[in-house]
């Protein structure tokens, strides 16, 4: 049998409170793991541990800011002394901006950058040593659709996002000889909290227009759920994928195979 348990082993998730980080997290702890997260702020991390605890999962929440490199260290120290060696890191953590380029402040850009390029950057640094001293670690960064295509709005979300694919492959690179493995999942448009006004039907019953157009450009004809990445984040996290590295699996329901229907 392909071994996909991740009994014993310790998870962190960055920015998992809720959403996609939460999601893969969960199903993590359903595969045997241990689950560590981090947000930024207290609140944040409170009502975390609250939806865990109802999903039944004993977590370790924390707050940290994954852009402070001395914060990160700070962090990795001390979960490594209470809970133990990560085995598993989820560069989850991120945010987007959606501003025309031309409107946009190089701050604002920078911003962007920090969070989803660099957080991911610090944390990963922070965890590999440990990693090549068990001699095996797993990293899974989310990546994007904006890891390959361009769209309007989202410059920097695009440009840090094809950083992080790039990342992802050279983390594979360098450190593969230490049986660390480093890829990356790609989610597609997901059903979550934060998406559900694009998907709100319109006064006369029809579909929003972003949800239109979604449904037409994927060949699955839906939106993704959280719970579709559960199965391909278990895999990535556990000894199923052991000579997988330096790979992007993309969730999207076929968006990046398909060019669409002609009109």
């Amino acid at each position: 049998m392909v071994n996909f348990s991740l009994e014993g082993k310790i998870a962190l998730v960055t920015g998992a409170s809720y959403g996609i980080g939460f999601a893969m997290a969960s199903a993590f702890a359903e595969a045997g793991a241990k689950i560590v997260f981090n947000d930024i702020h207290q609140d944040l991390v409170d009502k975390g541990l609250a939806a865990y605890k109802e999903k039944g999962i004993d977590a370790h929440g924390y707050v940290c800011d994954v852009t402070n490199e001395e914060a990160v260290n700070q962090f990795i120290a001390r979960v490594t002394e209470e809970v133990g060696i990560i085995d598993i890191l989820v560069n989850n953590a991120g945010i987007i901006k959606r501003i025309p380029m031309h409107e946009m402040s190089a701050a604002e850009f920078r911003q962007v950058i920090d969070i989803d390029l660099n957080g991911p950057f610090i944390v990963s640094k922070a965890v590999i040593p440990h990693m090549i001293k068990k001699g095996h670690g797993k990293i899974i960064n989310v990546c994007s659709m904006m890891s390959e295509l361009g769209r309007e709005t989202v410059s920097a979300y695009a440009a840090a996002k094809g950083g992080l694919k790039m990342l992802t492959k050279n983390i594979c690179s360098e450190y593969g000889e230490h049986n660390i493995q480093c890829n990356g999942i790609g989610p597609g448009y997901i059903a979550t909290p934060q998406t559900a006004p694009l998907r709100e039907r319109q006064a006369d019953g029809s579909r929003h227009p972003f949800d239109s157009f979604i449904i037409a450009k994927t060949p699955a004809a839906r939106w993704g759920t959280p719970e579709d990445l559960a199965g391909p984040a278990v895999f990535l996290a556990s000894d199923a994928s052991n000579f997988v590295n330096g790979h992007i699996l993309y969730v999207d329901g076929g968006i990046l195979a398909y060019i669409g229907k002609q009109p």
